[in-house]
């Protein structure tokens, strides 16, 4: 089947060497907002997977300790700007498909200690890729749509199996429910989702008002010393995260 795909660039200042994927369709404000941070790619695909998540960064590539991992049939567009802008990234083994579980094998969650994922879904070569860290497995697939990894094994997540998952790993994990949060095509949207982080700052595709454990939240993220930038004034967006690479 032919694929159709779309990638727009919002540029203010050419001096930018950071670049930042994410979600086409996020509000229009969040996109000017971003584009003040970096160079913002602003990522789509078609006849890959499912409407709600077709546009999801995070269903089709993921950060690790030794380069971005991508799904081979990533667009070819999408690998052709990668390569101009010197960024490096390696192919996973899986390609992305229409169900469950083809469209979470790359929704995992890495941090400088962690594999947390349904690891019975990862893909192959992400696994090779993480062979040093400690493997948590979770029953959510999309681990990342539900959770974001904060500095010292601090986690924020939608997921209560995750929650449970965690403590008793006994790290530190504030939960909140994502009944609030926007997914067009879904019910409702997922936290990680909305999320992006470079350096010590937390982007939010939205504002935490907007939920009820905003203010615990705001409390938590400065507990860690984050500045936090929200994108824009409304309710929180999942995007398919925010994907910051330098």
């Amino acid at each position: 089947m032919a694929q159709n795909f779309t990638f727009e660039y919002l540029i203010i200042d050419l001096s930018f060497e950071m670049y930042i994927i994410t979600n086409n369709r996020i509000p229009h404000l969040a996109k000017r907002k971003l584009s003040e941070f970096g160079e913002v790619i602003f990522f789509e695909t078609q006849d890959i997977s499912y409407p709600a998540i077709s546009l999801h960064p995070d269903i089709f590539m993921v950060q690790t300790g030794k380069g971005l991992v991508i799904a081979p049939n990533l667009p070819l567009e999408m690998k052709n700007i990668l390569n101009k802008k010197n960024i490096s990234f390696f192919e996973g083994e899986n390609y992305v498909g229409k169900t469950y579980p083809q469209t979470a094998t790359y929704n995992a969650v890495i941090t400088e200690e962690f594999l947390i994922h349904n690891l019975n879904i990862t893909d192959s070569f992400l696994q090779s890729q993480s062979e040093n860290l400690e493997k948590i497995h979770v029953n959510q697939a999309y681990t990342r749509c539900n959770l974001l990894a904060l500095k010292e094994n601090n986690f924020i997540t939608s997921d209560e199996g995750i929650e449970k998952v965690l403590r008793k790993r006994g790290v530190s994990v504030l939960y909140i429910n994502p009944s609030e949060i926007i997914l067009p095509g879904m019910k409702n949207g997922f936290f990680g989702g909305c999320c992006g982080i470079y350096g010590n700052a937390v982007y939010l595709i939205g504002n935490l008002d907007f939920i009820p454990e905003g203010k615990k939240v705001r409390k938590y993220i400065s507990s860690l010393a984050y500045e936090l930038i929200e994108l824009y004034n409304g309710p929180l967006f999942d995007g398919g995260s925010l994907i910051f690479i330098d």
